[in-house]
């Protein structure tokens, strides 16, 4: 190839790149002011490059006038670095000002420009090569150097910004010194022959490397897409460049090998023909892949706008019964059947169940998910379920970590308000008190029965305000081994059993790894609670037996059932239904076993009316 032929050829390939990139910052910038300068200077570069172009085909003034304007591509690019360096700076009073100035510099370069054109800033030359090529004469060596001026100002900027940021800023602006000495030491063969050094400008057929990595240098750190439209070049070059080497060595071994025919093909048209099937090969490689995917993967539609509905309606429970059906649904609209979503927060054991279904399940040191009855599902419906089962997997991770900093907050809530609580209580309990013991000292004198009745309502009162500062209180606990039958077997004569008949269904090696006093409060809270509702109903039967596994106690009685209403609410205090009672019962049993580490639940699945089931934890570090 001509090596005139080779410069033009370069010069149009590097506008062209130019303009390619140019017009994709300017559509990716929005209302980013340092883009679109970035993209002005790629468009700046193009029309340079046309310059050399037009001087190439004898339009000599045309030419001379787009190579003349090389000052505005340092002065937009100035304008980017103001730009780009100023973001996320704060208030720094002299960047400020030159960004409001920078108007000026592009008024400077237009002046540079005109007098350039004025008193004739370039020559056309015929050397080597070339019949026609552009010097700088006279004026145009005040348009080189402000040029250059330009530049060097505008990388200093870009030098202290490296100094001053930090992160993916800083990191782009290192890409952009090294994309920038590729682009000096290129294009500085362009003015050997105005020095009078008559060198043919080598350097100058890499020139389209250099728009394409200066901009890459810039955004590579802040679009996402870059980096994958990076990795796709890449790609490309590299086989191109194998294809090439392989066609040249194939070229150079075909005549000893006696393939006479291809040895006289020029090489320079089996490189165009491998470089056309390259091209039909990139233009074919989407619809071929998505076809070999729709014959291995039938009925897969995944795309990126599917996932991101996934995500999206993911993310809109708050809660897990609200998950599993949303998940729910979402699998049977993909795959035309019911699927069934189990999510297991607890480590519980897989349920076993029937057709297709996904179970995520909490395990150290995460949320795993297994797919279960897929195996009549075809292989396209199957992989969109393994990706419906990894989003989830995530979505259950953070849905977890959400409930509890929510679990943590309400604490941290019920903490404080207990806290103001027990100050408010102890007051109240000192201040009440002191006139209940005059009202009981008073009454000392009166009737048997009207006396009677006064204690009894003294009592009464004297518990609720027990109640409220075990409530209120500070629960602290010191674990030791309860047997449970003899606490049971000493509390039994405090209470007015009346016609209630209490069965103790324990042996004497149930033991419980608790609070003595704690779970003497525990028990007392309970049995009193039962006795209210079966003491006044003929065969009242109050029943207490360990449960299936170690620490574990349940408190029957055949009393009312708990209603529908209550029992979302049914251990905050002041709920209760209890004729006599302070209401606060339930909620001081729930407190000791959260103390404890252990829980409380009521059944209704056991056979009796009400049950109250406890759980102690055996472990003494819960």
């Amino acid at each position: 190839m001509a090596l005139d032929l080779a410069f033009e050829l370069m010069m149009l390939l590097t506008g062209g790149c130019a303009l390619l990139v140019s017009a994709w910052l300017f559509w990716r910038a929005r209302r980013q002011r340092s883009m679109k300068a970035l993209a002005g200077f790629g468009v700046m570069m193009a029309l340079w490059c046309s310059g050399h172009v037009a001087v190439f085909y004898g339009w000599e003034r045309l030419g001379k006038m787009l190579i003349l304007a090389n000052p505005l591509m340092p002065t937009f690019f100035l304008d980017f670095a103001i730009g780009f360096v100023n973001q996320g700076l704060g208030r720094r009073p002299w960047l400020d000002n030159l960004a409001r100035r920078r108007g000026l510099f592009y008024v400077a370069a237009l002046l540079v420009l005109g007098i350039s054109l004025a008193l004739g800033g370039g020559d056309i030359i015929s050397f080597g090569p070339f019949s026609h090529y552009f010097v700088f004469s006279g004026a145009g060596w005040f348009n080189i150097i402000y040029t250059i001026a330009i530049g060097i100002l505008a990388h200093a900027l870009l030098l202290w910004g490296w100094r001053i940021h930090r992160g993916n800023r800083r990191r782009s602006i290192a890409a952009m010194f090294a994309a920038g000495a590729w682009g000096l030491w290129l294009a500085t063969s362009f003015i050997f022959p105005s020095l009078g050094l008559y060198w043919y400008p080598w350097p100058m057929l890499l020139l389209p490397t250099y728009v394409v990595l200066l901009v890459y240098g810039v955004v590579r750190y802040q679009m996402l897409e870059v980096n994958a439209w990076a990795n796709r070049a890449l790609l490309w070059i590299l086989m191109t460049a194998l294809v090439m080497g392989l066609i040249a060595l194939l070229s150079s071994m075909a005549g000893p090998f006696g393939m006479q025919a291809l040895a006289n093909v020029p090489e320079w048209q089996l490189w165009l023909y491998s470089m056309l099937l390259l091209m039909l090969a990139l233009a074919l490689y989407q619809p071929v892949s998505k076809l070999v995917e729709r014959l291995i993967y039938p009925g897969s539609r995944l795309d990126e706008q599917l996932l991101d509905t996934w995500l999206n309606r993911l993310a809109e429970p708050s809660h897990w019964a609200g998950l599993s059906a949303e998940a729910e649904q979402l699998l049977a609209r993909q795959m035309g059947q019911p699927v069934q979503v189990r999510l297991l927060p607890n480590e519980q054991r897989p349920p076993v169940v029937e057709g297709p279904c996904i179970i995520c399940r909490h395990q150290n040191p995460g949320w795993q998910s297994r797919l279960q009855g897929f195996e009549d599902v075809t292989p396209g419906l199957r992989l969109a379920a393994e990706v419906f089962a990894s989003l989830l997997t995530t979505r259950c991770s953070l849905l977890e970590r959400s409930l509890q900093l929510a679990e943590a907050e309400r604490k941290r809530l019920s903490e404080q308000h207990l806290v103001e609580l027990g100050g408010l209580s102890a007051a109240m309990a000192h201040e009440l008190r002191n006139p209940l013991n005059i009202i009981s000292m008073a009454s000392a004198g009166l009737e048997a029965e009207r006396k009677a009745m006064i204690q009894t309502q003294l009592k009464r009162a004297d518990r609720l305000i027990s109640d409220m500062l075990a409530y209120s209180g500070n629960i602290g606990v010191q674990r030791q081994s309860v047997p449970l039958l003899a606490m049971l077997n000493s509390l039994r004569p405090q209470f007015d059993w009346q016609h209630t008949r209490f069965e103790c269904v324990l042996s004497d090696d149930v033991r419980l790894n608790a609070d003595a006093y704690r779970l003497q409060q525990v028990l007392v809270n309970l049995i009193d609670n039962a006795l209210a509702f079966v003491r006044n109903q003929p065969n009242g039967v109050i029943r207490i037996e360990a449960g299936d596994q170690p620490g574990i106690v349940r408190v029957h009685n055949n009393g009312p059932a708990v209603p529908e209403d209550m029992l979302n609410h049914l251990f905050r205090p002041f709920v209760g239904k209890r004729s006599g009672g302070s209401g606060l019962g339930l909620s001081i049993v729930r407190r000791i076993m959260d103390a404890h580490g252990g829980r409380i639940q009521h059944r209704s699945d056991m056979g009796w009316p009400v049950t109250f089931e406890l759980f102690f934890p055996e472990d003494s570090s819960c």
